[in-house]
């Protein structure tokens, strides 16, 4: 098992993140590569906030102090995943999803930020080093659980009326 707090585990995967929204934006058009690109993206990002949201996020709900940032990320990944979901559904050859593209990686990396910068350091002056390892642990059990939902499309799409 790791021994790696909740932050630097979260903080390995946002540098994936960037480096898959890197790729995908110096690429154009349709092609099997950066159509593979954005679907690992969107995989990785739809099981990196599942687990974040059950591990981290669920213990900033449960302080008041953090309770409002949690809250506000989970909104903004509600947001993301809209925004991955529109483009999943347009050819990569159209203009609004370059568009679209530029909206979600802008929304994604101010997300991110905001969690290194502000975020992770509230939780950390409300959180033990041990509860930050153990909250750890917990992520790097539950990404793989939720990587493989992702494969499968669940949780992709919010179907409710």
């Amino acid at each position: 098992m790791s021994n790696q707090t909740i932050f630097k585990r979260l903080k390995k995967d946002h540098e994936k993140h960037r480096e898959l929204l890197n790729r995908i934006e110096t690429m154009t058009g349709e092609s099997e590569e950066r159509r593979t690109l954005f679907n690992n993206f969107r995989t990785e990002v739809t099981a990196h906030a599942a687990a974040e949201e059950e591990t981290l996020y669920s213990t900033m709900l449960e302080d008041p102090e953090l309770r409002h940032d949690g809250q506000h990320s989970v909104a903004e990944h509600h947001e993301l995943d809209e925004l991955m979901a529109e483009l999943a559904d347009m050819p990569m050859t159209d203009a609004a999803w370059t568009q679209k593209f530029k909206k979600l990686q802008h929304d994604y990396l101010h997300h991110i930020d905001e969690e290194e910068a502000d975020m992770f350091p509230a939780a950390k002056e409300e959180l033990s080093t041990s509860e930050a390892k153990e909250l750890g642990e917990k992520f790097e059990e539950r990404k793989p659980e939720e990587y493989a939902r992702a494969l499968e499309g669940k949780d992709m799409e919010d179907n409710r009326e």
